[in-house]
C-alpha cells in the first residue's frame, strides 16, 4: 500500500480503479466508493472521462480520498462480504452504459447490499460490467442463456429481446411519474406486466426507477425562445431509440425518427445530423464513452412526457425458483427496498443534481451547462396526447395492441394499465405515492 499513499482524488485514475477492483472485486470497489459519497458508473470503461487506463476519475469522487483510502475501504468491504461462505453466488450483468447512480439511481448497489445484509451472507452478489459480460441490447438473452443471473437495463433495450416491454412505451399511458410508480407497486401489476414477462421470457421483474421521455433540443436552439407548441416540433429530425412504438408516436406528432445508436448521440448533436433527441434528462446528465459531455450539446428539455423511461433490473426465473422460501422472500424484499430507493431518490436527482426542474437550482448539471428546462403548457400536452394515444387516436396502434393483448391472455392491458395509473390525483407527487408489496394479495 505504501505506493498508493502519494495519490489522492486528484489524480485517482482510471487504471487504479481497476487495479483496485481486480484486487478486491468490483462490487467491493464500488460499494467502498459509496460509502465515501463518491459515485462511478458501472459500465466502467465509459465512467471517466476517458477511455485510456490513465483517464481521471477524480470528478466521481466526493471530498479528498486518497487511492490508499479507497483501496483500504475496497479490502475491508470484501472482508465483511466473504466472512462467510455464500449458499447462492449469483452474477448481475449490467447494461447501464455511463449513468451515474447520483444522477440516475438504478438501485443496483441499494439492492445488492440490502440483499446480502438481509441474507446474513447467504447470498453473495457480484456486479461485472458490461464489457465483460452483457450489453443493453442482449442482457436479457444472458440471463435467459444462464450466462447471467440478474441484469439491468432499460425496458426500450430489452425489448429486442423480451417484446413485451414494448406494453411500456404507448403515449400517455402514464401521464406523471407519480402515475409510474403507482402502477409498479399495484397489485394489478403482476397478471397485466410481469407474469407475461415470466411466461414468455423466463425473467422476474423485480424493481425499476421512472421518468418520462422527453424532446432535447441540440445547440442552434440555445439562443431561441423556449419551444410553446408542439407545432413547432413538426419536421424535426429526432434521435429515437428502437421502440416501435415510440416511433409511431413521433411520426403522428410529424416529427422525424433517426434511428442512431447512443454512442453517436453527442456527435450527431454536435454536427447537426440531427435537431435533437427522444431521451429523458438523467440520461443527458450522464458522459458516455467517447468522452464527449452530453450536455455541452443540447440546449432545452421539452418536457413532453411522452412515454415511459425505466431502467429495470429483472432476473432468471429458474435462478429464483432453486431459492429456498427465505432466500426468495428475501430477494423480494430487496426489491421492495430498492423500488422504494429509486423513487425518493431519482426525485432527488432531478431537483438536486441534474437540474430537470422549475425553478432551476443552477448548481446542477443543467444549470452549469445552460439547459432550459422547458414545461409546456397543460393544453399542449393535452393536444400531443389527442394526436398520438391510442386512447384518442386509436387505429394505428391496433396491430401493437392486439399483439401484446394476446401476450397477456386476452386482458386489453393498454386500457387497464391506463385507467390504473389515473386512480390517483393528476397533482400526486412522485415522492408521495404509497408503497405497497405488489405480490402479496390483500
Amino acid at each position: 500500500m505504501k505506493t498508493l499513499n502519494q495519490k489522492t482524488s486528484q489524480n485517482i485514475t482510471r487504471r487504479d480503479f481497476l487495479n483496485i477492483a481486480k484486487r478486491f472485486g468490483t462490487t467491493s470497489t464500488l460499494m467502498a466508493a459509496s460509502s465515501f459519497g463518491s459515485y462511478f458508473a458501472f459500465a466502467l470503461p465509459s465512467a471517466f472521462g476517458s477511455n485510456t487506463d490513465n483517464g481521471d476519475i477524480s470528478s466521481s469522487f466526493g471530498g479528498n480520498i486518497s487511492l490508499a483510502q479507497l483501496a483500504q475501504a475496497a479490502e475491508d468491504e470484501q472482508k465483511v462480504r466473504t466472512a462467510k461462505q455464500a449458499r447462492v453466488n449469483l452474477i448481475y450483468g449490467v447494461g447501464i452504459g455511463s449513468n451515474l447512480e447520483h444522477i440516475n439511481p438504478t438501485g443496483i448497489l441499494h439492492f445488492v447490499r440490502d440483499l446480502e445484509e438481509r441474507t446474513d451472507g447467504e447470498i453473495r452478489v457480484e456486479i461485472i460490467d458490461q464489457s465483460k459480460i452483457c450489453s443493453q441490447l442482449d442482457c436479457v438473452k444472458r440471463v435467459q442463456e444462464g450466462t447471467v443471473d440478474i441484469y439491468c437495463s432499460t425496458t426500450q433495450n430489452a425489448a429486442g429481446v423480451a417484446p413485451y416491454f414494448n406494453v411500456l412505451d404507448f403515449p400517455y399511458m402514464f401521464p406523471t411519474r407519480a402515475a409510474q410508480h403507482y402502477f409498479f407497486y399495484h397489485q394489478k401489476s403482476e397478471v397485466l406486466f410481469r407474469e407475461p414477462l415470466l411466461k414468455h421470457y423466463g425473467i422476474r421483474f423485480l424493481f425499476t426507477n421512472c421518468r418520462l421521455r422527453q424532446i432535447l433540443l441540440g445547440k442552434k436552439w440555445r439562443d431561441k425562445p423556449d419551444i410553446s407548441s408542439i407545432e413547432e416540433l413538426k419536421g424535426l429530425k429526432i434521435r429515437a431509440t428502437a421502440s416501435k412504438l415510440g416511433k409511431i408516436a413521433l411520426e403522428l406528432l410529424n416529427i422525424k425518427p433517426i434511428p442512431i445508436a447512443w454512442e453517436e448521440v453527442a456527435g450527431a448533436l454536435k454536427h447537426e445530423m440531427v435537431d435533437g433527441i427522444e431521451s429523458y434528462s438523467s440520461a443527458v446528465a450522464a458522459e458516455i464513452p467517447d468522452n464527449i459531455i452530453l450536455p455541452e450539446t443540447v440546449s432545452q428539455a421539452v418536457n413532453l412526457s411522452l412515454f415511459s423511461a425505466n431502467d429495470h433490473t429483472a432476473m432468471n426465473e429458474n435462478v429464483f425458483q432453486r431459492l429456498t422460501p427465505e432466500l426468495q422472500n428475501a430477494v423480494m424484499e430487496s426489491a421492495y427496498q430498492t423500488q422504494m430507493f429509486t423513487q425518493l431518490a431519482s426525485e432527488v436527482a432531478f431537483f438536486n443534481t441534474i437540474g430537470s426542474t422549475k425553478p432551476q437550482k443552477k448548481d446542477t448539471i443543467f444549470g452549469k451547462y445552460g439547459i432550459r428546462f422547458v414545461e409546456l403548457e397543460k393544453s399542449e400536452l393535452k393536444k400531443a396526447e389527442q394526436i398520438c394515444s391510442p386512447k384518442f387516436n386509436p387505429k394505428p396502434w391496433e396491430k401493437q395492441r392486439e399483439r401484446l393483448n394476446e401476450m397477456a391472455g386476452g386482458i386489453d392491458v393498454y386500457e387497464e394499465i391506463f385507467n390504473i395509473a389515473r386512480e390517483i390525483p393528476a397533482d400526486t407527487l412522485a415522492e408521495n405515492v404509497e408503497p405497497s408489496r405488489w405480490w402479496r394479495k390483500i
